[in-house]
């Protein structure tokens, strides 16, 4: 897994599929002052819901601030389209089957999830400035009032 990213650091280049297999890069994804890329283990659980609803409750004041948003998880384009159809989510969900890209921005390794040990996604969330620099990571996140905290990091 690679190390965290501090702050001025690039992020590494993205070319993922959407929920439409359109490939998105982070070029075509930032708004003015960048992308907040929140990565998440899996559509339609109760955590990840909740965390992709708050940051659509919330893109609003995230493009104000000149920011947009996209998710990132495994899942195919057929299941983003489901969670976005049901939640009426209304950013792009980037799919990364092999886990590659996860796993080379450090959202994909060892957790601990109620006192075990596995491998997955750790929910995740980068602030990438539009000149591609790491702006602000936060790891391990709780779903739950996430985006309110990456809101307020920002304000």
């Amino acid at each position: 897994m690679t190390a965290p990213f501090e702050a001025g650091q690039p992020f590494p280049a993205l070319q993922l599929p959407d929920e439409h297999e359109n490939v998105r890069s982070l070029d075509d994804l930032a708004g003015n002052n960048g992308l907040i890329l929140f990565v998440y283990p899996k559509d339609n659980t109760p955590g990840c819901t909740v965390e992709a609803k708050d940051f659509r409750d919330r893109l609003g004041d995230f493009h104000a601030l000149g920011y947009t948003v996209a998710g990132l998880s495994k899942d195919g384009a057929k299941s983003h389209c489901r969670f976005i159809d049901k939640h009426e989510l209304t950013f792009p969900l980037l799919t990364d089957k092999s886990g590659d890209y996860l796993e080379s921005i450090g959202a994909f390794g060892e957790k601990k999830l109620y006192g075990k040990t596995s491998l997955g996604i750790i929910r995740s969330t980068y602030v990438i400035g539009a000149d591609g620099a790491v702006q602000h990571v936060f790891r391990n996140v709780r779903a739950k009032g996430h985006a309110e905290r990456v809101l307020k990091k920002l304000s």
